[in-house]
């Protein structure tokens, strides 16, 4: 059952406990608002204005489970607060771990302070769930993809384009690293799991990853180098941090370039590029 004012009230309290720092927004100047304005919530929450003030106000028609995960990752919420929110809404909580899209507040903190770094936040099957602008600008948009095309071993593997942005020579250990990755996730989340569904889609429809996955690797790992063949930029190398959230399995990985390197200055040119030049390239 819907609490509105229980709704209400949770709202506006996580709504005030928030600086415009905390999600990544500048403070600007004559703020008088405790905490978020409520047309920053919305926007965050990608939500109206009109929609989200009306919540608040105890108002409106009952949100629904899709507008309450926007909230509740909008808003930075734990996962305790995020059961919470569900309930107050009249809705049973998202299923928690591995296949959880709800990323944490504290991976979130970090992520929202690289405005000036390429950076993305995927899950376990190499899902994006957020990128930073000149992550996008980096890789391409990779947020548009549904279905078993969301994994980007997945796209390797069926989607020739995706291939275009890294080097040739680097193309082989991409293949076992993405297959060696997912027979790892097969054993360890079982049957019936997603990564299990993606294997045997990609056994059932591609011969070449049947070969990779025949070779029975486990373990393939990045020196930490990546190799792009960028369309605008062209070639440039960068070193991928990862960052693990283990209760989710979430990672965030940052990318940079040595400093005083070609590489550096690429990537400070598509940061003036920025990303539009780029969003109907996907990789």
């Amino acid at each position: 059952m819907l609490d509105r004012a229980g709704l209400a009230g949770f709202l506006r309290r996580r709504r005030e406990s928030l600086q415009p720092e905390d999600v990544g927004l500048p403070r600007g100047q004559r703020r008088r608002t405790t905490g978020l304005r409520r047309e920053e919530v919305a926007a965050l929450c990608h939500l109206s204005a009109d929609y989200y003030s009306r919540l608040e106000r105890e108002r409106g028609p009952h949100p629904s489970e899709q507008m309450i995960a926007s909230l509740a990752q909008g808003l930075h919420l734990s996962l305790d607060e995020r059961d919470h929110l569900f309930r107050l809404a009249g809705h049973n909580p998202p299923t928690r771990g591995t296949i959880s899209e709800h990323i944490g507040p504290g991976l979130l903190r970090i992520f929202d302070r690289l405005t000036d770094t390429p950076a993305e936040i995927v899950t376990e099957l190499g899902e994006t769930l957020r990128q930073t602008p000149l992550g996008i600008a980096l890789t391409g948009d990779a947020g548009g993809y549904t279905g078993p095309a969301r994994s980007i071993g997945y796209r390797w593997f069926t989607d020739p384009a995706v291939r275009t942005r890294y080097h040739p020579e680097d193309h082989v250990l991409h293949s076992r690293v993405f297959v060696s990755g997912l027979r790892k996730l097969v054993t360890l989340r079982g049957p019936g799991s997603r990564a299990t569904h993606l294997r045997d889609l990609l056994l059932a429809g591609n011969e070449e990853f049947r070969g990779f996955w025949n070779e029975h690797e486990i373990g393939v790992h990045y020196d930490g180098v990546k190799r792009y063949v960028h369309p605008e930029v062209g070639a440039l190398e960068v070193t991928c941090q990862t960052l693990l959230d283990p209760g989710q399995s979430h990672m965030l990985l940052v990318y940079t370039a040595v400093p005083g390197s070609e590489s550096h200055e690429k990537l400070r040119l598509l940061s003036v590029l920025g990303p539009q030049q780029l969003m109907p390239e996907n990789t």
